[in-house]
């Protein structure tokens, strides 16, 4: 992987990624960061064939979308990814029980910046045959929650609606820029289970306080 700053936009269906990678995009682009916005080839896939993908044919679509995140990481600042190979493996696993993507998601989302996590907390809408229904978004939240403790991965989980959710996003992405303060011990987040906002506010003020 390049030097670039990979922004990787991770949640559960009409979460919000599509929406937010775009405006973090220009929000940073326009703050004279040279910017890449990868679109989730899935999306490609499915308006090209008219249907989601086969088993057989989720690797390719994995392997498809880190190469293209890796080219874009060649010539910019920041590259803001809708979706990576690990929500591939996810939705591979829950449609199919099928976990062989994995490994080789998370060696690529090893390679990532910054790992956001969109809230549950917007609400469900019909996006022609790529949505599944509201009852899939807790579970496969879970999974990728799951994946990513188990991978040793952080991130950070962007809530809120309206402007509110993109100021923290770019929040989020600042303090990664930035860099912790020195000698400051690096936090993590790692409840696998909840989605809850307040949960993890409360989590991080115990900790703020704690110092």
């Amino acid at each position: 992987m390049a030097h670039a700053t990979v922004v990787a936009l991770l949640g559960a269906e009409c979460t919000g990624k599509s929406t937010l990678a775009e405006q973090l995009s220009a929000h940073f682009s326009a703050h004279g960061l040279r910017c890449a916005l990868v679109a989730e080839y899935l999306r490609e896939f499915c308006e090209g064939f008219g249907r989601t993908p086969l088993q057989h044919e989720q690797h390719a679509i994995a392997q498809e979308q880190s190469r293209r995140i890796r080219g874009a990481a060649q010539d910019h600042d920041l590259v803001f990814a809708d979706t990576t190979a690990l929500m591939t493996a996810v939705y591979s696993d829950w449609v199919f029980s099928d976990a062989s993507l994995y490994a080789a998601a998370l060696a690529d989302q090893a390679e990532y910046g910054l790992n956001l996590l969109t809230a549950l907390d917007l609400p469900w809408q019909a996006d022609g045959i790529q949505r599944d229904g509201p009852q899939v978004r807790e579970p496969v939240d879970g999974k990728i929650r799951s994946a990513l403790v188990q991978a040793g991965l952080a991130w950070s989980v962007v809530a809120g609606t309206g402007p509110a959710r993109l100021n923290a996003a770019i929040a989020a992405v600042q303090r990664h820029l930035q860099g912790p303060p020195a000698n400051s011990p690096r936090w993590r987040w790692v409840c696998a289970k909840c989605d809850d906002g307040d949960c993890e506010a409360h989590a991080l003020a115990l900790l703020n306080r704690a110092r």
